[in-house]
């Protein structure tokens, strides 16, 4: 509560819910399988770790700024003007920059109806008005997002594939939905889970981004990359979209050992096919064998699945949620994103994908934890 003599944030701040991360620890000695933050179970790349520690040395010394090394490993990887490439502390800071680049009041933002928690707060600290678009079967549906713009629409911001429902559109839904939006709307592509995708029809933005002049893309390193503990990701911009950035960015936004990671990572193309190999054979083993238990499971192109419960107390997701910590489990609870009778689940090792499906087996049978 502000008192009278408070300093007054601007308009829309306190109507920010803040963002609750994952869990990640339990009471003291328990050990946990922690399937909350959709982290990898294979690690960062041993190529990473290296470069990480051959810079520990040089902690003193100011990071490098433009990110020079970091944007040419990126450009290297995927063929990618590095000029259009900007870095940052994550995919959350940039997308926190575009915002606060291109909103403000007056304006409106959509994005859809369970899609990242992020994008309502970064859309009301800067002053504009959220507009969610409904989704269909937990699915974008690209004709809500476009019904919803309006002359104040500036920017819509599509995770692709979402989190927490994993489900994504296609590249010929999302470059339709681009070319029906006026030309003055910015299109955020949220590609955090690119990587994980293995359908034909998927496209992660850098098409559109390259021919458009209104499409930007943003990727992250916290994922399949195994770097969620140095906070790395970046954007495919337009030019003029990339000067602006350049221009609000923290000078040093990416530290020295973020950077030497990163590039030593985005160039270790086996540890990441690995990585996606590994969530290949064990996202459908998991959901096929809680679909087995009677549960419903949102089919998902990521490296988690979106778990329906009954909205009975004793069977629902809350009880399941306690249930599972008992059992040393933690999964996310997803009743932010409108999904109270829900769990979002993790792929993990192998032996914390059994360990869960047995708890599961184990609550819905009756047997104490």
């Amino acid at each position: 509560m502000m008192s009278s003599t408070s300093p007054a944030p601007r308009p829309g701040i306190l109507e920010i819910d803040p963002y609750v991360p994952g869990e990640s620890r339990l009471p003291a000695g328990l050990k946990p399988i922690k399937l909350s933050s959709n982290e990898t179970p294979l690690g960062p790349s041993p190529k990473a770790i290296a470069a990480f520690r051959e810079v520990a040395g040089e902690l003193e010394r100011y990071p490098d700024g433009s990110a020079t090394s970091l944007r040419a490993a990126i450009a290297a990887r995927y063929g990618l003007n590095p000029e259009r490439i900007v870095c940052g502390a994550g995919s959350d800071e940039l997308l926190t920059m575009l915002a606060h680049a291109y909103l403000g009041p007056g304006d409106e933002a959509i994005f859809t109806e369970h899609g990242f928690l992020l994008y309502r707060i970064i859309v009301l600290s800067n002053g504009a008005t959220p507009v969610v678009a409904p989704e269909t079967n937990y699915r974008t549906d690209t004709g809500a997002i476009l019904a919803r713009v309006t002359e104040r629409t500036k920017v819509v911001f599509l995770a692709n594939p979402n989190n927490p429902t994993g489900t994504y559109v296609s590249f010929d839904e999302v470059r339709s939905l681009r070319a029906q939006l006026p030309a003055s709307v910015l299109l955020v592509l949220d590609a955090a889970y690119a990587e994980y995708v293995r359908r034909n029809d998927y496209e992660a933005g850098i098409e559109l981004v390259a021919t458009t002049q209104n499409t930007v893309m943003t990727r992250t390193f916290s994922k399949i990359h195994g770097l969620a503990g140095l906070r790395l990701g970046w954007a495919y911009c337009p030019q003029a979209v990339a000067d602006v950035l350049n221009r609000i960015r923290g000078p040093f936004n990416v530290s020295v050992p973020a950077m030497a990671a990163g590039a030593a990572a985005i160039a270790d193309k086996a540890h990441e096919e690995a990585a996606a190999a590994h969530n290949e054979r064990w996202l459908p083993w998991l959901s096929a064998e809680i679909e087995k238990l009677g549960l419903k499971v949102t089919p998902s192109v990521a490296n988690f699945i979106l778990v329906h419960f009954a909205k009975d107390g004793a069977l629902g997701a809350d009880a399941a949620d306690k249930y599972l910590k008992a059992r040393a489990i933690i999964v996310r609870k997803v009743g932010a994103y409108g999904l109270p009778n829900c769990l979002r689940m993790t792929i993990g090792r192998e032996a914390d994908n059994r360990a869960v499906v047995t708890a599961l087996a184990d609550f819905l049978g009756g047997r104490p934890a």
